[in-house]
Parts: structure tokens; sequence; C-alpha cells
């Protein structure tokens, strides 16, 4: 499936940073890229179609995780992050299988059918948002083979959903790695970007075969200002951190995701 180049007179530098920014500001603030909120923006505002705009999103993503994670390095070192290597390779064992498919599917469906899915999939992030972000470091959920089977399975409907969304995934990895295995919710965070990073890159070689891919092409300009917008407001959002409390930013978050999920949906 791929779908033509829309002109816009609101793809400017201003609004492609701004939006970026705020985006971005959001994501530092609950540990996030911000892409749940950037796909959105990228198909009702700026007027890609669907598939070009989960492109778009991949690539500004992939900039704002691979550049998470040097940035984390001072509070989780990357030597603590190897020394879990085993729950890194348990949930890229199903994120990686699950992230060529979801990018295989997103690629063959209709318009309609994806602007549809897009929009379930960002009222279920709400919801997991909400109820999954406040959970707490504790005992595993399981153990032995029963843990490992789990894991595989959660990585790969995480890959498929970070396909389909064009998203690093952090919004389900970091509750999946609190409850499945046990571990805090800040060494959580750099987990998740270790896990999220090979997975985007799959989906994002996957969507490569595709004639689609040319949007990055077309919209080079586009695309580094708003990536240059985000990593500057997932900086700022850092220096808030512990002054917006949680109880209110969350749901403040959530009723954002299932505004542009109605939006998303209409488009179909």
């Amino acid at each position: 499936m791929s779908e033509p180049a829309k002109s816009s007179t609101t793809r400017n530098a201003p609004a492609a940073f701004s939006a970026g920014a705020v985006i971005g500001t959001f994501g530092g603030l609950i540990g996030l890229g911000g892409a749940e909120f950037r796909l959105p923006i990228l198909i009702g505002l700026f007027q890609f179609g669907a598939l070009e705009a989960v492109i778009l999103n991949k690539a500004m993503s992939l900039v704002v995780v691979a550049t998470a994670l040097p940035f984390r390095a001072g509070t989780v070192s990357f030597g603590s992050i190897a020394d879990h290597w085993a729950i890194i390779t348990n949930l890229l064992a199903g994120s990686l299988i699950g992230a060529w498919f979801g990018a295989g599917w997103a690629t063959r469906l209709r318009s309609e059918t994806l602007y549809r899915v897009i929009a379930a999939m960002l009222v279920a992030i709400a919801i997991i948002l909400v109820l999954g972000h406040d959970a707490t470091a504790g005992q595993p959920l399981l153990t032995g083979a029963a843990q490992l089977v789990a894991g595989v399975v959660a990585g790969f409907i995480i890959g498929i959903v970070a396909a389909l969304l064009g998203v690093a995934g952090g919004e389900l990895l970091i509750p999946t790695l609190v409850l499945l295995f046990g571990a805090n919710i800040k060494f959580a965070g750099s987990l998740s970007l270790a896990v999220s990073l090979p997975t985007m890159l799959v989906g994002f070689t996957r969507y490569s075969r595709d004639q689609s891919f040319a949007v990055l092409g077309r919209n080079r300009t586009f695309m580094l200002v708003m990536a240059a917008g985000s990593i500057m407001g997932t900086f700022v959002g850092g220096l808030l951190l512990g002054l917006v409390p949680n109880t209110f930013l969350l749901p403040a978050l959530a009723v954002i995701l299932l505004i542009s999920s109605v939006k998303v949906w209409r488009h179909a």
C-alpha cells in the first residue's frame, strides 16, 4: 500500500519545530519518546497519509531513542544495562519478529483500515499509560520458563504495535519490565530503550522496502526540523521532571490521546 504525498501549507519549519518541541516535552516528562502524540499531529495537522505518517514518526522516534539512551547513562550506566542482557534478549526474541510482521501488515492495509487500527491503539495506549505507568517494582509476576515464554509473547505484541504506529514502544515495555520482571521504573526506562532501538531498526528496515518510504526524501527538511524540536523538548521535559505531578499529567495526556484517536478515526 502506498499513499501520495499531500501538499500542505501547514508543513512549515516553525510549525514542525514547535510541534516537535511540545511533544518532546511531554515525552521527557513521562519517560517516552512522544511518538504517540506526534502521530496524530502528522496525520491531522500536517495532512500526511496514514502510512507516510507512520514512517516519518518511526524515523524521528529513532533519533529520540538513539539519543535518549546515552543521555540517561549518567543515571543508569551502560554496564548495569548489560548486566541484564537476559531480559533484553528475552523481549527482543519476540519484538524483532513482531516489528517485521507489523511493518509488513501496515504496508498492505488499506488507508481506511490503518487509520482505524491507529485510532484503536491510541485508545489502548491511553489506558495503559494511566494504569501501567504507576506500577511499582516488586517480585516478578512469573519466573522460569513461564517468564521466558511470557517475555517472548509480550515482546512480539509490543513489536507489532511499535511497527504499526511508528513508536518506540516504551509505553508498553516499561509496564512489562516492571510487572513481568520486577524492574524499578527508572531502570525499566533504560532497559526499554535498549529493547526499542533494535526493534525500531527492524521495522524501519521493513518499511524501506515499500515505495511510501520515499516520504522521507520528499520531506527531509520537515523531518529534521521536527526531530530537532522533539529532542529539545525531551531535554526540557527531563528538566521539568518532578515539578509536574503524575496525578495530573498522566490523565491529561491520556485525554489528549483519546481526542487524537477520534480525530484519526474520522480520517478513515
